[in-house]
């Protein structure tokens, strides 16, 4: 089916000159095309038409949206959408001052959110995420990773899996699946973590390769997580087992994971918010991308990772939420992208780039999506507003009134006609 979005005001279409990612100074180029139309065939974008040359009768349906802008479909590419429970009274502990860590020795943390969920079935988990999935396309998010890491046994890591596999077969979007049983160690597993890397490595590794349950396998490499050598022995099963990998590293303590997941040709590294300048010059020479998650800083009140610097050393930056009950209870992207300017000191253009084909890039979906390219996938979201610089201004505001996912609208607000 032939279809032309018409009349557009803007259409931001982060070209990327056939590179498919962007680095330093280009992420600044997010290749404005201001009054044409976009052409889809099916699920491909086709043309981009200038207003006035556009001969409405040869195509199956048109779609005018005067004074609109349209940006590729979104990307949150770290996310922990799949918990249960709440953890408000930690939060209120730690504006009375408490810390991460302080409130993981007290019981809380990871663990909390670990005994709320597997008191959940399989459905009930699908039913209590069904509404998350909902508000992320109507942002206009069109591919969402999502982990598991709230189950830590056998039992509840699947569970949290299998609800991702349901979830993907009942939205159009793509939702990615990450394995995070390297998450932390359980209570029953906590004075005996040789025990539990061995559930991951030989049970729980094999049998979601072998039912295709996630593509990648992540794990946090903290002190008060994973060591490297721990990590390590996930990573090389992982790896002899198909899977790609990310890594949570560098979010409180330096303890080498950065050099690990290069080691491991990880496709993100994620958190780095006491990244130093040595390792600001490996990963800008790298092929992975730096995924920065500012909502964890603003809502744990520390630190930002360096954005700057590493944009200026040619870092492969993305932007993405870490929605999770714990660190970081923000799902709204848009803020997310406000606060990447307002803190990271970003620019708008760097951010729009870091959501789209950096985040593409981030899940190795870049190749297909995360820009609009003649000959890729038509997944894009269309904002209420004449100019895109409206979208990061408007603070937490969702301007998205249309959500399309290989070229099928997908969400669409009251202030559409189609």
């Amino acid at each position: 089916m032939l279809k032309l979005y018409s009349s557009l005001s803007q259409i931001i279409t982060v070209n990327t000159q056939g590179e498919n990612l962007k680095r330093g100074s280009k992420l600044k180029e997010i290749g404005i095309l201001e009054n044409h139309s976009i052409v889809t065939e099916n699920d491909i974008i086709k043309d981009f038409i200038p207003h006035g040359s556009e001969k409405k009768e040869i195509f199956d349906h048109v779609i005018d949206l005067p004074g609109k802008v349209i940006l590729p479909g979104l990307i949150d590419c770290h996310t922990h959408t799949i918990f249960a429970g709440s953890r408000a009274n930690e939060f209120r502990m730690k504006i009375a001052g408490a810390s991460y860590e302080e409130i993981a020795q007290m019981g809380g943390g990871i663990n909390r959110t670990v005994q709320s969920l597997r008191e959940l079935s399989l459905q009930e988990l699908v039913e209590l995420t069904k509404p998350k999935i909902e508000y992320a396309i109507s942002q206009g998010i069109t591919t969402l990773e999502i982990k598991s890491g709230y189950g830590l046994n056998l039992e509840d890591e699947i569970k949290i899996l299998e609800v991702i596999e349901i979830l993907n077969k009942q939205y159009e979007i793509d939702i990615v699946s990450t394995f995070l049983g390297a998450h932390t160690y359980p209570p029953e597993f906590k004075t005996d973590h040789e025990s539990y890397i061995k559930l991951i490595t030989e049970r729980l590794l094999p049998y979601i390769a072998q039912r295709k349950l996630a593509r990648f396998c992540d794990a946090f490499c903290e002190k008060t997580a994973f060591s490297v050598d721990e990590t390590e022995v996930i990573f090389k099963k992982a790896s002899e087992l198909g899977f790609d990998l990310k890594l949570h590293t560098d979010q409180f303590n330096n303890i080498g994971g950065i050099d690990l997941g290069l080691k491991y040709n990880v496709q993100s590294l994620d958190h780095l918010e006491v990244i130093n300048k040595k390792e600001i010059k490996k990963v800008s020479k790298a092929e992975t991308a730096c995924v920065l998650l500012p909502g964890v800083s603003f809502f744990l009140h520390y630190g930002y990772a360096p954005a700057r610097e590493m944009i200026n050393g040619g870092a492969i930056l993305a932007i993405s939420t870490d929605y999770n009950p714990g660190s970081s209870h923000i799902a709204n992207l848009n803020f997310i992208m406000s606060l990447a300017c307002i803190e990271l000191r970003m620019t708008f253009e760097e951010v729009i780039s870091a959501v789209t084909i950096n985040a593409a890039k981030a899940l190795g979906e870049n190749l297909t999506r995360g820009s609009l390219e003649i000959g890729k996938k038509a997944d894009f979201a269309v904002f209420d507003t004449e100019e895109y610089s409206d979208i990061i201004y408007n603070v937490a505001k969702n301007l998205n009134i249309c959500t399309v996912k290989n070229g099928k609208v997908i969400y669409k607000s009251s202030k559409v006609e189609i």
